[in-house]
């Protein structure tokens, strides 16, 4: 009884520290989320465009998708992950509307390092930040949350870092988690996924700088080079089909997880499912990777 009572008042203080309230958009008629994307885009402008020298290939397609795609689409962009300020900085490059709260992409975020408090809970939330809990598992609450963004985000854009932890080492594409999968898998209208690759950033702000510690502030004079690729094509009813034929594994340790409705979907077919579509997912960034250090070479 007590350690029901103990979960029951961690998951109300984990929702209280969350905030979740404070991301919808009519908060407060809309103006904390503007100002703290006004204050964030400047930010992100400042250090990518003048502080720093950014590179942006084929900035268009993203441009395009982010400002014309076609009404009720939703967009999920996923990049490598190499610092801390990733996120916003990457939007920072000339041209793109980085100050727009209305345009601008729900990511998501650690909440052991962005929800740590009350106040930095709010001030994540405006900036449309959904909250991960590492370790959580693909139906999590605050996965079911990125979902509703999905689907009831209307003209929504999420960005999402599938390796799942930043990595500063120039090595290959890390397995990728399987949330990003299952997120495209659940969304009712299968969002338009676009893969995104940068380098520069883990100079901007090293992990281990000053005492194994990170900078307290983005370095400047460095070189950020991004690629932006196309968007990748899944034939999801060929896809579910094929899982739909995925012998029951009874060796497979079980989550636990739901049936996805309404294709029936067992948890050995969504496993099947998660790998097969995130294995396409880190071949294309991998594949962006290669171009990304050819050009650089040239």
């Amino acid at each position: 009884m007590e350690a029901s009572a103990d979960a029951g008042a961690a998951a109300a203080a984990a929702a209280a520290r969350t905030l979740r309230w404070a991301g919808r958009a009519g908060h407060l008629g809309g103006f904390p989320r503007a100002a703290v994307f006004a204050a964030v885009g400047a930010f992100a402008k400042v250090y990518a465009s003048l502080l720093n020298t950014t590179t942006v290939h084929n900035a268009d397609a993203l441009l395009r998708l982010v400002s014309a795609r076609a009404p009720g689409t939703p967009l999920l962009t996923v990049s490598n992950h190499m610092s801390t300020v990733d996120d916003p900085l990457m939007w920072g490059f000339k041209g793109f509307p980085t100050s727009d709260a209305k345009l601008g992409r729900w990511v998501l975020t650690a909440e052991d390092i962005c929800f740590r408090n009350v106040v930095m809970s709010y001030m994540f939330r405006l900036g449309k930040c959904v909250p991960i809990t590492r370790g959580g598992g693909i139906y999590q609450e605050h996965m079911n949350e990125a979902l509703d963004v999905l689907i009831n985000g209307g003209w929504v854009w999420l960005h999402s870092f599938p390796e799942g932890k930043i990595a500063q080492d120039d090595q290959p594409i890390r397995r990728l988690k399987w949330g990003t999968a299952s997120l495209i898998v659940r969304a009712p209208i299968t969002p338009i996924v676009l893969p995104i690759v940068h380098s520069g950033f883990e100079k901007v702000m090293p992990e281990e700088l000053f005492f194994g510690r990170r900078p307290p502030v983005p370095l400047c004079s460095k070189k950020i080079d991004i690629i932006v690729g196309e968007p990748i094509e899944f034939d999801m009813a060929r896809l579910k089909q094929a899982a739909s034929m995925v012998p029951h594994d009874s060796s497979c340790e079980r989550k636990g997880w739901p049936t996805i409705t309404p294709d029936g979907l067992d948890e050995s077919a969504q496993r099947w499912l998660y790998q097969k579509m995130s294995d396409k997912i880190q071949s294309v960034m991998e594949r962006l990777r290669q171009k990304l250090l050819n050009l650089k070479q040239h």
